[in-house]
């Protein structure tokens, strides 16, 4: 692989959010089970992880099962979490070595319990990583989220004295955001183009970025292609454009 192109001088660190899509798909045209997609597609997140901070990414969040994705075959589901343990098992004491903080988010009342002992594991055994920020959804709906982290803000309100749109907008932004900050960069793999309820909220001004890539083959040279691609536009939140990193960068060289 050819040595990166980013520095640290030239990075910010960014929050990068992935919908993993294409397992299946991948294996099928393989001639394979999908679980074999599944698999595969574990290995692919050991390696984005690694190389995650290599690039500057200080936070990055995994869509890894929705709450939509019970509706699939049971025997699949089962799968999937086996692989899931089996992930968290082996990889834990690597995640430490490499200063990696794993927490999991989404429901855990429909989880078996076997997985949510090991989440709970490796949430403790992760707790003081500060290389990368993972983020791993499981049993996800971000619908869910706003409208439980709604609940909970206004469950001690009283209607004759409701809180202000303003107040209320800012409590939900720092309810979903306040530690994981928001998305500056959404991909997804496999060639759809849709969010399927994932980190709404949190991507409001995310930049998107689609590929065919199926995930078990997106690799580090992608996710590097990913964030060069990011930092080449232009990022206005409703305002007028402000230099990216990439022309600032440019800027600096030509100075000198």
């Amino acid at each position: 692989m050819q040595k990166s192109i980013f520095t640290s001088e030239s990075l910010g660190a960014v929050h990068v959010a992935i919908i993993m899509d294409g397992n299946g798909r991948w294996a099928t045209k393989r001639g394979l089970p999908r679980v074999e997609g599944h698999r595969a597609g574990v290995a692919t997140v050991r390696r984005i992880v690694e190389h995650a901070p290599r690039v500057g990414i200080k936070r990055l969040t995994l869509y890894a099962f929705s709450s939509d994705n019970w509706r699939r075959p049971r025997k699949e589901v089962e799968a999937l979490f086996w692989l899931l343990r089996a992930y968290l098992r082996l990889e834990s004491q690597r995640l430490r070595q490499r200063g990696v903080c794993l927490k999991v988010i989404g429901r855990r009342d429909r989880l078996p319990r076997v997985v949510v002992r090991e989440i709970e594991k490796v949430e403790t055994l992760t707790a003081q990583g500060d290389s990368l920020h993972l983020r791993v959804a499981i049993d996800y709906s971000s619908r869910d989220a706003i409208t439980r982290a709604l609940a909970k803000l206004t469950s001690g309100c009283s209607l004759s004295e409701p809180l202000s749109i303003e107040l209320l907008r800012h409590r939900i932004s720092d309810e979903l955001t306040g530690q994981s900050g928001e998305v500056d960069l959404l991909i997804r793999t496999g060639g759809e183009k849709r969010l399927s309820d994932f980190l709404l909220w949190e991507s409001a001004y995310a930049e998107l970025l689609f590929t065919d890539r199926m995930w078990p083959d997106f690799d580090a040279s992608d996710l590097e292609a990913a964030v060069e691609e990011f930092r080449r536009r232009s990022r206005r939140f409703g305002a007028l454009p402000v230099p990216t990193t990439a022309s600032l960068v440019a800027t600096r060289e030509r100075a000198q």
